[in-house]
């Protein structure tokens, strides 16, 4: 392992995390996320790692209007690589404990141990609604506290006899699960919450934050690996980076601006409404966003250089663990990472290693 752990977010839905019709347009195909996936392997990441989406925000783009089933994919990409680790997605609000323990459990076999679970309960209602799970009486606290009996429930599958719980939220009567995992698959679970990070700090091997400033970030991650810490565990903390690299600056800013002047407003206004904010106020705010608006994650952009002193920069300010990437075009933009970024921050590692 690494001392610091570089993977891919991985294009499972159309247009991957640029919301332009001018950017890349990755499309929602196996072809596409198992190109992505070798290249991904063949120059030295750590992990892989999807989404599970079930609708998407529309738009010029229909963006994610189309995407694939996240552990369907991730196994077949399992079979299609050897060495880099694979991390699916599953809702504890869609797929029942006893189903979801046998899933990973066959993940597991298939990867020969390189199986990893990020955990969510949903947040976007409309994705649920669509096919009758989501309870609109659930409080964000309520849908931790079922994550919490979830996770314990499909730990309890993966190493015991039978399972008996009774819950508010699903029962299990004397429910088997064998074969068990030779090995428990890494657990991983995204927000930053307070209820997303007693839940990190309790169950999760990894744990994926998102914040609005550098200080933000770095008070999240000191404060899941505390946590972590009191329970006699440790959490590795993560967040995600979008890549515009180019042979200089100038170059790569041409490309920044050139895909911000294709913004696709409607579907950042969905987005935003999905979130909870009234549709009124989030098509204004979506008028007059920045172009940068078109990236759904933060973003560095330059020469070799610049992108690997952003990266060690991050990482050591906000004392992260690693760093999940976004390449806008998956082919070109990583094998030319892989080259010239990469092999710097590994040897940047080696150096600050004890």
């Amino acid at each position: 392992m690494s001392a610091k752990e570089y993977g891919i977010f991985l294009p499972i839905g159309n247009g991957g995390w640029m919301l332009s019709t001018t950017a890349p347009h990755p499309e929602a195909s196996y072809a596409w996320n198992r190109r992505a996936a070798l290249h991904a392997e063949s120059i030295g990441l750590d992990f892989i790692m999807s989404m599970a989406k079930w609708r998407g925000f529309g738009g010029t783009t229909d963006h994610w209007g189309r995407s694939l089933e996240s552990m369907t994919m991730m196994a077949a990409l399992a079979e299609a690589t050897t060495r880099i680790r694979i991390w699916a997605t599953l809702h504890a609000n869609v797929h029942n404990p006893a189903i979801a323990a046998k899933m990973l459990t066959t993940l597991q076999d298939v990867s020969g141990g390189r199986a990893g679970l990020n955990i969510v309960n949903g947040s976007y209602a409309g994705e649920f609604e669509q096919f009758g799970v989501w309870d609109p009486e659930l409080s964000h606290a309520d849908r931790y506290r079922m994550t919490e009996l979830w996770t314990e429930a499909v730990c309890r599958l993966w190493t015991e006899p039978s399972v008996t719980m009774h819950t508010p939220y699903f029962d299990l009567v004397d429910c088997e699960s064998r074969p068990h995992p030779a090995s428990r698959p890494t657990l991983i679970s995204a927000g930053k919450s307070e209820d997303a990070r007693r839940f990190q700090a309790r169950y999760a091997d990894g744990a994926f934050l998102a914040a609005e400033s550098l200080d933000e970030m770095r008070a999240l991650s000191a404060d899941v690996h505390a946590r972590a810490k009191a329970h006699d565990r440790v959490c590795r903390t993560y967040s995600m980076l979008t890549v515009v690299q180019d042979e200089t600056d100038a170059l790569a800013a041409e490309k920044v601006k050139a895909w911000g002047a294709g913004l696709d407003r409607k579907a950042l206004a969905d987005m935003r409404r999905t979130w909870g904010v009234p549709e009124s106020q989030a098509r204004a705010w979506a008028e007059g966003a920045a172009g940068e608006a078109a990236f759904q994650t933060a973003y560095v952009a330059g020469c070799a250089a610049t992108v690997t002193e952003h990266i060690e920069y991050i990482v050591r300010e906000a004392e992260l663990d690693g760093l999940m990437l976004i390449f806008p075009e998956y082919d070109e933009d990583m094998l030319l990472f892989g080259e010239t970024v990469l092999p710097a921050l590994r040897a940047h590692d080696e150096v600050a290693s004890p």
